[in-house]
């Protein structure tokens, strides 16, 4: 009797993550190629017109806010550490990175303690909660606008890595809230990436009901949660081995 609720919820899960998947190339190609058209004009200021190219692409294929820069091999080293820089410094473009691997840029952005997202991201959760509809990973269409909130809060974690836990009650088998807290949390995760946040800057894990909000009852409500933690806070900076130059 326990494989089918379990089975349905697993099922369910896949389903959620494929329409978030498909969700997620709606929303974020718009904001790729917005950034891929301000970044045109930026390269070719900096001297690097129909030489230099901004792929705004994560290795997985999935539109990003971090860009691989291709091309301009014949350049010499100033020029496309200016090019890497003027890049950085379009409104909305993370971390740049070379596609011959010779490094990174930091964002135009001022520096952020990502320990500071993970405050600010507990900030909002604190007076309200992500809610799913019942025994399901399905997001409430009343949360979306917290999720928006948590996207953006987590925007300036530039070189972080967040990892995402969902947590049931007590009510239930453990086995089933084991694979509904993983499926709730990689429903956040899921979506915080069709919002623009680097796949491989998100982890998710599901701990069912082991982790209850202290001095709660296990079996209160109140435990269905997601929580966001930092588990990386080292942050993308140029140093002379990794500055964008010629390989």
């Amino acid at each position: 009797m326990l494989h089918k609720p379990l089975f349905a919820i697993c099922f369910g899960s896949l389903i959620i993550v494929l329409l978030a998947i498909a969700g997620g190339n709606m929303t974020g190609v718009p904001i790729a190629e917005t950034l891929a058209a301000r970044a045109k004009p930026a390269i070719a200021k900096a001297g690097g017109e129909g030489v230099v190219h901004a792929i705004f692409r994560s290795p997985g294929g999935w539109p990003s806010r971090h860009p691989v820069l291709v091309g301009g091999e014949g350049l010499n080293e100033k020029t496309r550490d200016t090019i890497a820089k003027a890049v950085a410094a379009v409104p909305g473009v993370g971390g740049i990175r070379w596609s011959d691997g010779t490094g990174f840029a930091e964002s135009g952005e001022p520096p952020v303690d990502p320990l500071h997202c993970q405050n600010d991201v507990r900030a909002l959760l604190k007076a309200r909660t992500i809610r799913f509809e019942e025994s399901s990973a399905t997001i409430q269409p009343a949360s979306i606008n917290l999720v928006n909130e948590v996207a953006q809060a987590l925007r300036p974690c530039l070189g972080s890595v967040i990892l995402i836990t969902g947590h049931t009650d007590s009510s239930g088998t453990e086995d089933i809230n084991q694979a509904l807290s993983r499926a709730r949390a990689e429903s956040i995760r899921s979506a915080l990436i069709a919002r623009g946040i680097p796949e491989e800057s998100l982890r998710a894990e599901g701990v069912g009901s082991a982790d209850p909000v202290e001095g709660l009852d296990p079996a209160d409500p109140a435990n269905r949660r997601i929580d966001f933690s930092v588990l990386q806070t080292a942050q993308i900076r140029p140093t002379p081995v990794d500055t964008p130059g010629p390989h």
